[in-house]
């Protein structure tokens, strides 16, 4: 019997989630490492489920975090997270499959905030909205590229 394993950029593309009519989607498992003594998730965690699903949010519309600090684009930039609010509504457990969705809700200038919310099947646990920016090497804010823009904002 012979096996076919899915090539690489498949591997990495289904780890990536997926982009979704509002923004993106990313499913995840809660391991033990995610959870306090008493088996729901500790508190911060959820914030690392949050950072994934933007990070791969960007990655699928083709904005890399290595490239843009390697400076790719003639100068290098990073992502800093200005602002962030949480609604913590009920805990996730180990072993739960979550579902981060992530969305964008503006952009102007240097700055994005997007909504993301973490669910257990139809159930919200958590809620979060960032206020995220580009900066340069000098620490000072960039404006997005407007291709940046188009690629962010929900498709009508």
């Amino acid at each position: 019997m012979t096996s076919q394993r899915p090539s690489l950029a498949a591997q990495e593309a289904a780890l990536s989630g997926e982009l979704t009519e509002f923004g993106h989607r990313l499913l995840a498992r809660v391991y033990y490492a995610d959870t306090d003594f008493s088996g729901v998730v500790y508190h911060a965690r959820y914030l690392e489920f949050f950072e994934r699903g933007r990070s791969d949010f960007l990655r699928l519309v083709g904005v890399h975090h290595t490239a843009l600090a390697a400076g790719e684009g003639g100068e290098k930039i990073v992502w800093i997270v200005r602002r962030m609010e949480i609604d913590f509504r009920a805990p996730a457990r180990i072993d739960d499959m979550l579902t981060v969705e992530t969305r964008t809700v503006d952009v102007s200038g240097a700055r994005i905030t997007m909504a993301q919310q973490l669910r257990r099947g139809e159930e919200l646990l958590v809620e979060a909205r960032v206020e995220a920016a580009i900066i340069g090497e000098n620490g000072r804010p960039r404006r997005f590229p407007k291709d940046w823009i188009a690629a962010f904002m929900p498709k009508s």
